[in-house]
């Protein structure tokens, strides 16, 4: 396949599934990673797409969100490993914010039975997870529910933020960068982490390495508000470097 057919595919696969990734790409067409590279710069460059880390996204998709049953099954088994290591960052007896989010989702799920703690969220998937849980004191924070995340948010949300204190905050991002900070397709879902953030007394991003240097259409804090990111791997020793000097802990699992 010569390198304009293959543009042309690459851009075909971006609109249609919203992102594509160097690796996946390399492997489909079987060439190099450094070609797959080559192919998204001039597609960049014509203003087709715009390059992310690790690969790219349709040029005016900054305001692309994936439905929550898709995000559920996107880098399954990273998720899984970051939800198990954010368990030990629970506090004994203590009040946590959990965001809305499928690798928070999972951290929901992954809470012990023997757990004692009063949990805070604005998020209805995780709240019907925790409903049944014996030792959970749950608060259930309302507002207007957005349909493509399930998620309370506008001013009813904001409010009750404004009135709490909590021990940790558990929080997702779309994106996350050390120059851009952190980041979500929508403003009125970025105004509610905001409050969240301001409400704990420690916050533990989680989120997958595909996140690292993605960014999104609303912002709603710098990355050195976050005390401790958990990540997979596939966070490159240069990247948990440049975070890590901007005050946040990388735990990579």
């Amino acid at each position: 396949m010569y390198a304009p057919e293959r543009q042309q595919e690459i851009l075909r696969l971006a609109r249609d599934g919203g992102r594509v990734d160097v690796l996946s790409l390399a492997e489909e067409f079987q060439v190099t990673a450094e070609t797959i590279r080559r192919d998204l710069k001039a597609l960049d460059r014509a203003g087709l797409v715009r390059r992310v880390h690790g690969g790219a996204i349709p040029a005016g998709r900054l305001d692309f969100e994936p439905d929550l049953a898709e995000r559920e099954s996107t880098a399954a088994d990273q998720k899984d490993r970051i939800a198990e290591a954010a368990v030990a960052e629970l506090p004994h007896d203590g009040t946590v914010i959990l965001d809305a989010g499928s690798t928070v989702s999972r951290l929901a799920a992954a809470l012990p039975l023997e757990a004692t703690l009063t949990v805070v969220t604005h998020s209805l998937p995780i709240a019907a997870r925790l409903a049944d849980h014996p030792g959970i004191q749950l608060h259930l924070v309302g507002g207007r529910v957005r349909h493509r995340t399930r998620a309370a948010v506008d001013a009813w949300a904001l409010r009750a933020y404004s009135e709490i204190r909590a021990d940790v905050l558990f929080i997702a991002a779309n994106g996350f960068s050390p120059s851009y900070g952190l980041t979500t397709p929508d403003l009125a879902e970025a105004a509610v982490k905001r409050a969240t953030m301001r409400a704990a007394r420690r916050v533990v991003l989680l989120a997958d390495s595909s996140k690292n240097g993605q960014e999104h259409f609303a912002r709603f804090g710098d990355l050195s508000d976050v005390d401790l990111l958990i990540t997979d791997r596939g966070l490159s020793p240069e990247d948990v470097s440049a975070i890590e000097r901007g005050g946040t802990e990388v735990l990579c699992v």
